[in-house]
Formats: C-alpha cells, structure tokens, sequence
C-alpha cells in the first residue's frame, strides 16, 4: 500500500510543484529589479524586432548622398557608409539573432534532450554510443566546430544555425543523461517499477517532468550563447552576409569608422548585442535560483 500511494502521489506533486514555481518567480520578478531590468529590456528587444521593420524605413535603401549621418530625429541611430538607416538595420538585426536564437535553443532541447534523457533512461551499448558522439562533438572548441561547419556548408545565415545548433547538443545531452540517471534512483521510480508500470509510461509520466526544469535553465543560458556565436561568426565573415543587417557584421563595418569619428555604427548594435547577453544571462541564473533553491544544478 505504502510504495502505490508513493506512485500514484508522484503526479500530484509534479503538478503541485509547476504552482509553487510560479508563484516564486512572480514574486521574484516583484522583489528583484536586476530581474525585473532584464525581462523589460528584453522585451524591448523582442518589441522592436518584431514591430520595427514594419513601422520603420526599409533597412537595405540605400542613400550614398546622407552617408555616415550623425544620429539625429530623422536617424536615431544615424546612417552607415552607404547611407543606410541604422536603427532600421539594428530592427532588422534584433530580429534575425533572436529568431537564430530561439531556432538554436527549440532544436537544440528538442535534440540534445531526447538523446540524453534516452540515454539515460536505456543505458548499454545505446547510452555509450550516444555519449561518445556528444563527446566528439565536444572535443572541438565550439566557435571552431561553428566555424568548420560554415565554410564547408557555405558562408550564410543558414549554415551558421546548423553550425551553432550541432555545438550545443552535447550540453542539453549530458546535463539531461545526468538527471536522469539522478531521478532513476529515487523511490517514487522503484515504486513504480515494483508496480508493473512499462519504461515507456516511467519515462513519459515521471522521468521527463522532473527534468523540465532542468531543461528550462539550460535552455536560457544557451540561448545567449547562441546569439554571440552567431554575431562572432557574422564578426569574421562566416554568418549573415552584406546587406543582410546582422548585428556582428554591422560591428565588423562600423570598426573602420569608430576611429574616425562614426562611432554609432558598431557601437549601438554592440550595445543591443550586450543587453541581450546580459539578460539572458540574468533569467539563467534566476530560473536557477528559483527552480532549484539549493542550486544543485550544473549549467553552461
């Protein structure tokens, strides 16, 4: 009697367990400003990509007459050497990291999770040959791996994606394969093994609700990750190409003229690249806080 109410409560607090979550993260976005800062300014961010290209001037048009404008009410962020409209490329830009990084951090979990929660989960010759590709994945420096994957694939926005979403799998892969190994021991599963039930409905029903979490957190602190590789690949040539308005090569053009004088070409989406981090960075480290109080979890 006592290991069927252990099974049969085990749903009931997961549930109970997604209350108590969000009432703690709603009372620490009352009480924390830092965290409060951050989901205002990336909800800026995320305002502005999604409305500014479609309020704001076109951002390739190209007027070589008002070149190298200074910021002024008609530029808010001034022109670049072609006479192109800054804030309307730094709209554009906000647009295409955050959709490469969300792109990353869906395909990434969807992937790198299944692979490590299955890995978990089997264990045998199944968990070592999943693992011995995630670690040849990981013996790569990841801007390297980023790199190699964009020049063989051809410089671009789309080879960058794959390159930065191969670089992040083995992340979500072994964090999960470690909670699953965790929660695999715990009472409540032996429980459930004592009564019968199948590994498939184990998996589904108790393994994987306990992981979410752990998957929400690492999801956040890879979704900055993201984003910088992607404008240090832009940075070198190797992701979104001119006029594609990415943030890295809108820093990699404005470098020529911020000693001149042009500084608001590199510098503003610098800036915007650096609240985005930041931010993220932030909500990563909340999420642990208020996901995991004692802070047992190991994130990138």
């Amino acid at each position: 009697m006592a290991t069927a109410g252990l099974a049969r409560h085990a749903g009931e607090e997961i549930y109970a367990r997604v209350r108590r979550d969000t009432a703690r993260t709603l009372s620490h976005l009352a009480h924390d400003w830092s965290l409060s800062l951050a989901v205002a300014l990336l909800g800026l961010l995320v305002l502005l990509a999604v409305f500014g290209p479609l309020i704001w001037k076109t951002a390739t048009t190209v007027n070589i007459g008002n070149s190298l404008a200074a910021p002024s009410l008609a530029h808010p962020m001034g022109t670049d050497s072609v006479g192109r409209d800054v804030f309307a490329r730094f709209n554009e830009g906000a647009r295409i990291s955050l959709s490469v990084g969300a792109i990353v951090v869906i395909v990434g979990a969807l992937v790198g999770g299944t692979v490590g929660i299955v890995s978990g989960a089997t264990g045998g010759w199944l968990d070592t040959v999943l693992m011995r590709i995630m670690d040849a994945i990981l013996a790569f420096p990841p801007l390297i791996l980023a790199m190699a994957v964009s020049v063989g694939l051809g410089a671009g926005l789309t080879s960058a994606t794959l390159g930065i979403t191969l670089t992040s799998l083995p992340y979500y892969a072994r964090l999960l394969r470690s909670e699953v190994l965790r929660i695999r021991s715990l009472p409540f599963i032996e429980a459930a093994h004592a009564l019968g039930a199948r590994r498939l409905r184990i998996l589904l029903r108790h393994i994987v609700p306990h992981v979410a979490s752990t998957l929400l957190i690492q999801a956040a602190a890879l979704f900055g990750y993201a984003i910088l590789t992607l404008a240090a690949l832009g940075f070198v040539g190797l992701g979104a190409q001119d006029p594609t308005p990415e943030w890295g090569t809108m820093i990699t053009d404005g470098l020529q003229y911020f000693l001149t004088g042009q500084w608001w070409i590199g510098v503003f989406p610098g800036l915007g690249l650096l609240v985005v981090v930041t931010a993220t960075n932030i909500l990563a480290d909340r999420a642990r806080d208020i996901l995991d109080p004692r802070g047992q979890y190991a994130y990138v």
